[in-house]
């Protein structure tokens, strides 16, 4: 493995998966005190990037199977989500009040594994577009590398997530904004990526 080759790699990931980590934060945070919701959260971002990975690898060989077209569209995923996670949290204020649980998943265990999946896809939908170029100037070794260097990254982002929050100050504030924070920030998402993309004409 080529030491230059890693460098760039870890330095492309980072770069474009930088807005990762607080949406995972957010998401450790929803899914605190429920067993098992660490595993389905680092699946669902495994299998969210896999699949972010397989089309860059495949556009990079000349498949092309997702029209650059069709990628703004993928806003549309944390949009409805973000929709989704705000009329629970807001009919989790009944239960709250009533002293149950209820909604964004909270009470079921936290997020969904496919959930995760898909925010994480669809905010890595435009990144498709700068990995494409750099994976079929890299060659088959390279992409092997770039491949074995994101999916490592993928692991460090989860543990970064999880790190912030759990931190008390970070925590705290998550664990008492975040069933607010979720769908700010998983609407304003899916609605950049609609935006920036011409979706709709906008």
């Amino acid at each position: 493995m080529h030491l230059g080759t890693i460098g760039q790699a870890i330095g492309l990931f980072a770069v474009t998966n930088v807005d990762d980590i607080v949406i995972l934060a957010l998401f450790f945070a929803q899914g605190a005190g429920h067993r098992g919701s660490t595993r389905k959260i680092v699946i669902g971002q495994y299998l969210g990037f896999a699949a972010i990975l397989a089309v860059a690898v495949a556009a990079a060989f000349g498949a092309g199977f997702l029209p650059q077209g069709a990628v703004p569209y993928l806003g549309l995923l944390p949009l409805i989500l973000g929709l989704k996670a705000a009329r629970q949290a807001w009919r989790q204020r009944g239960a709250e009040d009533d002293g149950e649980q209820d909604a964004a998943g909270a009470g079921q265990g936290g997020p969904a594994s496919l959930a995760v999946a898909a925010v994480t896809f669809a905010n890595g939908g435009d990144n498709i577009g700068v990995y494409v170029p750099v994976l079929a100037t890299a060659g088959a070794g390279g992409m092997v590398v770039y491949a074995v260097v994101f999916l490592a990254l993928v692991g460090v982002w989860c543990i970064a997530g999880r790190f912030f929050a759990t931190r008390p100050v970070i925590a705290g504030a998550l664990a008492r904004w975040g069933h607010v924070l979720l769908p700010v920030v998983l609407i304003a998402v899916g609605l950049m990526i609609l935006v920036e993309g011409g979706a709709f004409g906008l």
